[in-house]
């Protein structure tokens, strides 16, 4: 399950380089593709708290891939890593509509 572990690991870091990203843009950041991002009072802020949002979600969802490296394949388990990604999404999202409400014009 090494290899689970690799790619569960290049997937958090794919969501850590997004929080780099938007932690560098210069433009105000959306979080939804196809969206045009929102109107905020200081967008480097409102960039700045996108970002360690996505910094916290790529931690967060690398510890959840830890269960990879110790449980063998097809392990029941694994619910504790799907439902606990599921709820970590819920939490990106809640967490994302606080910083968009917090920062509007």
């Amino acid at each position: 399950m090494i290899g689970a572990f690799i790619v569960w690991t290049i997937v958090a870091l794919m969501f850590a380089g997004i929080g780099a990203w938007a932690w560098f843009s210069k433009d105000t950041v959306g979080f939804f593709a196809g969206v045009k991002a929102p109107e905020v009072k200081d967008p480097e802020k409102y960039n700045h708290q996108v970002a360690m949002m996505w910094f916290g979600y790529a931690l967060l969802y690398e510890l959840l891939g830890i269960p990879f490296l110790f449980f063998k394949q097809n392990s029941a388990m694994f619910i504790v890593t799907i439902l606990g990604v599921m709820a970590l999404t819920i939490g990106l999202l809640v967490a994302y509509t606080y910083i968009s409400a917090s920062n509007q014009k």
